[in-house]
């Protein structure tokens, strides 16, 4: 198995999805992932509504997504013998997480400076909403006030129309993958240099680096980004979405070769020899006879053949589908994008995303589902040393 991060410990002190989504797939990578939650209800997406069963439970769907293959040990970091806990467990580990607001961890003796002392070699990494330094730094936030915030919204949907958030928390998800890419970063520091590092990750950032054409075009021009509905990013006329007999297809034709090959495939050649759009240049000039012409053509089949007939000629082209249309496809489920776990409190398998990538051709599968609150909380003291005592004074001090 494709097991990169085996031997390695990870301490999980983040909640929610971006800093979850993170440790997870270093959990899926092969790291030991031990996630530290209040003893008082613990991570709060433990009680996600989606299912109302599994949250009575503690085990959210909105939890069980990005918590799998690791151990859950209940520590109350308010208290001083909580902390010392925590810190016994960072000395045995390689990475720390946590996505509190900026300085906090500071303040409940779990900084970097702090961690560093216990942990020489600590991969210390931080995900919040804006980063550790800057004007907005101490403010807290959420995916879709992040959404409205870095521009997307008001480049998302038709012309004239209001601002328009995506349709996911793909800002959480897209930070998870940033901090996990860092952290893979910071190991091979620490193992290049013996020491330390101090990994900074925000949503804010994230979520510009996902406009990055926008972003750079901004910056270094006079130009400013106006929403194009569903046409392609080239503005090609030949590009975009097309109405067909039933649906919508999106395609790409944004070169003299894409084209020749569109026209070609829709039995369109006159197309090519019409002195209006014979040239890039005149394409571009025409654009709306061009839109037109194709238009009807596109009428006359519906997206599926389309999608069919564009692709079998090298042409991009996909036809609009639902999530469930798309997930039910033979292609996804050869990629392998998803596991199944079993939750007692619910009669049917939840299915969790697997790694982002395959790797030797596979897609690493989950081995072990979410574990209820605290569950693991006396394996792991007892390996860290801690003895039955010692637990059972950590019970009555309610640092456990």
């Amino acid at each position: 198995m494709f097991q990169p991060l085996k031997g390695m410990r990870v301490i999980d002190l983040s909640q929610v999805l971006a800093g979850p989504f993170a440790t997870y797939q270093l959990g899926l990578m092969g790291a030991e992932v031990i996630k530290i939650e209040n003893p008082n209800g613990g991570d709060w997406t433990r009680i996600g509504d989606w299912v109302p069963d599994l949250a009575e439970e503690r085990m959210g769907m909105a939890y069980v997504v990005q918590n799998a293959n690791k151990k859950s040990v209940v520590i109350d970091l308010k208290t001083p013998d909580g902390l010392a806990v925590v810190r016994r467990l960072i000395e045995g580990a390689d990475v720390f997480v946590e996505n509190f607001k900026p300085g906090v961890a500071a303040r409940l003796g779990l900084g970097f400076e702090t961690v560093k002392k216990v942990n020489p070699k600590i991969v210390y990494c931080s995900v919040s909403a804006f980063g550790q330094d800057g004007p907005f730094s101490d403010r807290p936030s959420y995916d879709h006030i992040v959404q409205g915030m870095c521009g997307i919204m008001l480049t998302t949907g038709e012309p004239g129309a209001g601002p328009t958030k995506v349709g996911s928390p793909y800002v959480d998800y897209a930070t998870g993958m940033n901090a996990g890419m860092a952290v893979l970063a910071g190991l091979l520091e620490v193992q290049r240099t013996g020491e330390a590092v101090q990994l900074d990750v925000a949503m804010l950032d994230t979520a510009l680096m996902l406009m990055t054409a926008l972003m750079s075009r901004t910056l270094s021009t006079d130009w400013t980004p106006q929403r194009s509905g569903n046409e392609a990013w080239s503005a090609s006329p030949s590009s975009g979405a097309f109405e067909t007999a039933d649906g919508i297809v999106m395609l790409a034709a944004n070169n003299p070769p894409q084209f020749g090959r569109m026209c070609r495939a829709m039995g369109r050649e006159d197309i090519l020899h019409d002195d209006r759009w014979s040239t890039a240049a005149g394409r571009k000039t025409n654009a709306k006879q061009l839109r037109e012409t194709l238009n009807e053509t596109f009428l006359t089949r519906t997206a599926a053949e389309w999608e069919a007939v564009l692709s079998a000629a090298s042409v991009p082209a996909g036809r609009i589908r639902s999530l469930d249309e798309i997930l039910a496809e033979e292609h996804v489920a050869t990629r392998g994008l998803t596991s199944a776990v079993e939750i007692a409190e619910y009669d049917r398998p939840i299915h969790i995303p697997a790694m982002t990538f395959k790797a030797n051709g596979q897609n690493h599968p989950n081995t072990r589902a979410p574990s209820h609150l605290g569950a693991d909380t006396e394996e792991v003291l007892s390996a860290a040393g801690f003895t039955a005592e010692d637990l059972q004074r950590l019970r009555q001090t309610g640092a456990i």
